[in-house]
Formats: C-alpha cells, structure tokens, sequence
C-alpha cells in the first residue's frame, strides 16, 4: 500500500499518514526541501539526512534535463546515486518552470516550445519526452505535464488551459503504462488540478484527474500570485472531494501559515523554495515570529539565533556573517529554517495524532505572523 491513512483530527480534516516507497517511509504531514539543479541551495545532503531529517526532497525535471543532462544522470545511476541521496525524492514536470518564462515559449497540442534558459537553444516538452525523463531521473513520485494556469486569467483561458492538461495527461499515463522503471525501484505518477480559481474548473480538473485512478494527486496553479483565501477556498473545494485514502500535495505552498492552514484543510505534502530562498535573504523563521537578520537591531544581540533549532549561533554572529557577505551566513538561515519547517510539519502530526491539532494551530498561528 502506497498510503495508509492512520489518524483524523476529530475537530479538522488534518490527517496523519504514512507514504511507503522503495526508499522509505514518508510521515504525512511533510514538507519537501526543493533541491531543483540536485541540490538544496546552501545545504548538503549530509546536514539534509541528519540534521534536518528531511524524509523526501525535491527535484526539478526541467533543470536536470538541462544541466547536467540525461546522459550524465543515467550514467550514473539515476539522480539517487548522482548526489547521494537514499531517501524517497520528487520530481516536478518542469511545467511551472516552462509558465514562468512565458515571454519565450509557445503552448501547442503537441507541447511546449520554448528555449533554454542557459544558452537560448530551442526546447520542446512532451507529455512523452516528460515522462521519459523523469524515468531515467529516477524519482519516486513523479509529476504529470501540466500547463500552470496564470493569475488572473480569464475564464475562457483557464478552461482551455485545463483542457490542454487533461489531454497531456492522458498522454502522461499512456507512456508512464508503456515504459518500466529503469533503476530497480518503483515511481508513482501524481496528476496535477488545475483551473484557476473557479470551482466549477476546479471540481471538472478533480474529477477528470481522480478517473485516472493514481495512487496520489497533486494540486497546481495555487502559489502563482492569488490571494490566500482563495488559495484555502479552493484547497478546501478538492479535499472535500479527493477520497480519503488518497495522499494531496499542495504544490509551491508556502509560509509556515499556509502550511498550517492547509494542513487544517486535508493536504499532506507541500514543497515551497520559501525556507531557503528567504534564508539567503536573512528572513529566519521561527515559532515566536520571522527574523530580518539583517536589521541594525541584532547586531549586538547575543542571544541564540534560536533556542530550539540553532542555539549554537548568536544573533549577533549571523548578522555579522550576512553583513560581511560570508557564505556560512546563508548556509546557517538555510538550515536553520529547513530545521523549522521539518519541525513544524512534525509538531503538526503529533498534535493531530493527540486530537488536539486545532487550539495548537490557531495559537501558533497567531505567532508566526509576527515580526520580530
């Protein structure tokens, strides 16, 4: 069994689950490190494993099939072995990656027409060549093809956008059928909701992409700029819907809030660059509120950057670090927040275990909002 359901808080829909692949177990709630080029930027997979105990990080289709390309992953045993990592791991399509240099591609039935990032050269994504390369990745949870439906976009666009997903994901499942797992272990293939911020798209996408009968479902198009509330009106709308024994991922979700708030609605899994973006910009999280670091204010502040997660740093040492444009600086927030969010997901599923999930999210909610 890919998922088992094992606790529902009595007062929300926040569950506690557990995600069995060949690589390891993944409790549920969980939040996955992006690791797009086979790297979480600042953070090796040491500190990753044991220190952080991220339980399944995230890699980018299209950024690895750029750089350092299929041969060199292949080579080498799939990207587990490339970067030395044994736990379970996710690749997205590279579908958000292609929305977000819309200016220089081309949506056709066929695909996606656009051109590298690095070098210019011109690319086509298929459904096919999609899965293709997330088999010789090597991913335990791979990603349909998507088209990521911008916001705002009208009606009409976000039904036709919808459409062109659910026809690649048609194409997505009949290759992924076709083809075997090239290294030994099993993949399971995730479709991805769209449309939009309209429920009545959103309940056809749902609908359309639980017929395929996956093992779990994604949802995309949520983390592209619209308000939160409707980020939690339509996160709501699909767990409602998605059978019980099916694992939700909230795709590029988010601050520690929205982890919490969607956790409260039914999502299991998020992944967010968030933690180690903000980090390298001095933004530290913690449960009493978030850390500019680089303010004036903490540069004589010798107090632990933080009791629970990095008592060992002053405040004071890590603005110097940012200040002084040190890398350790960046290296220290990353970790530092990635600990925390690991934390957060953890601390959740035991108090959804101990059904008392809700009074423990709406006081730390009340705190993370702050700014310290």
């Amino acid at each position: 069994m890919f998922f088992k359901l094992q606790h529902t808080e009595k007062d929300t829909k926040a569950r506690a689950g557990l995600i069995t692949t060949d690589h390891g177990e993944i409790p549920t709630p969980i939040f996955m490190p992006v690791g797009t080029q086979g790297t979480v930027k600042a953070v090796d997979q040491e500190i990753l494993k044991n220190k952080i105990d991220a339980k399944i990080i995230l890699g980018n289709t299209y950024h690895l099939y750029l750089r350092p390309g299929l041969d060199i992953l292949k080579g080498a045993g799939g990207l587990h072995k490339f970067i030395n990592w044994d736990r379970p791991m996710l690749t997205d399509s590279g579908g958000f990656q292609v929305y977000s240099i819309s200016e220089q591609r081309k949506i056709t039935e066929e695909g996606v027409i656009f051109r590298s990032h690095i070098d210019g050269h011109k690319l086509l994504f298929t459904p096919e060549n999609v899965m293709d390369t997330q088999r010789i990745i090597g991913a335990d949870i791979i990603m349909a093809f998507d088209e990521c439906t911008p916001y705002p976009a009208t009606k009409e666009y976000a039904t036709n956008s919808m459409h062109t997903t659910h026809r690649w994901l048609d194409r997505c499942i009949t290759r992924f059928n076709e083809t075997e797992p090239i290294y030994g272990h099993s993949q399971q293939l995730f479709p991805i909701i769209q449309g939009s911020v309209f429920e009545d798209l959103r309940l056809q996408s749902t609908e359309y992409c639980l017929k395929q009968d996956t093992e779990g479902i994604a949802i995309g198009g949520l983390s592209v700029g619209e308000p939160h509330e409707d980020m939690y009106r339509i996160t709501e709308q699909i767990c409602n819907i998605v059978p019980k024994d099916k694992p939700r991922y909230l795709m590029g979700v988010g601050t520690p809030a929205n982890l919490l708030e969607c956790i409260h609605l039914g999502i299991d899994m998020f992944d967010c660059v968030m933690p180690t973006r903000n980090a390298r910009n001095g933004m530290l999280f913690t449960k009493e509120g978030t850390i500019n670091i680089i303010n004036k204010k903490w540069e004589d502040d010798y107090s632990p950057v933080d009791e629970d997660h990095t008592p060992q740093y002053s405040k004071a040492y890590l603005k110097h670090l940012f200040k002084a444009k040190e890398y350790l600086g960046a290296q220290i927030a990353s970790e530092h927040n990635l600990r925390f969010y690991l934390w957060l997901v953890t601390e959740a599923r035991k108090q959804i275990l101990a059904d008392t999930f809700l009074p423990w999210k709406n006081k730390m909610i009340a705190k993370l909002n702050l700014r310290l």
